[in-house]
């Protein structure tokens, strides 16, 4: 998602996205984890689908995001396989990206509606 920073809330979305990958990246190695990380990074998910996603970007995020949940969702037997770190990095990946594909998905239906 780089982009040319424009305002200060792109710059702040964009960072946001960032820590969030890293941070879940990391969280993930260290197995499950405490309920006020999760909240962290869905807090962090809320930020980057409010602030990094523009609305040309929108379907493009949509799509991307939806099959990396889908897939998250199906194959946590199969990363469990290789260990159980996988799936916690897969698991806390989705903490960032699901709340922000909420927010991209719901200005896209309020943008298509109000056309």
């Amino acid at each position: 998602m780089a982009k040319k920073q424009s305002n200060v809330g792109s710059l702040v979305g964009s960072w946001a996205f960032l820590i969030g990958v890293v941070l879940a990246i990391i969280l993930g190695f260290f197995g499950p984890m405490e309920q006020w990380l999760a909240l962290v990074l869905v807090i962090i998910g809320v930020i980057v689908g409010l602030l990094n996603i523009t609305a040309s970007e929108s379907m493009g995020f949509l799509t991307a995001a939806t099959v990396l949940v889908i897939v998250t969702a199906l194959s946590g037997d199969v990363f469990a396989i290789v260990g159980a770190w996988a799936s916690n990095i897969l698991e806390a990946l989705m903490l960032v990206f699901v709340p922000a594909t909420i927010i991209v998905a719901l200005r896209a239906v309020f943008g298509l509606a109000y056309q």
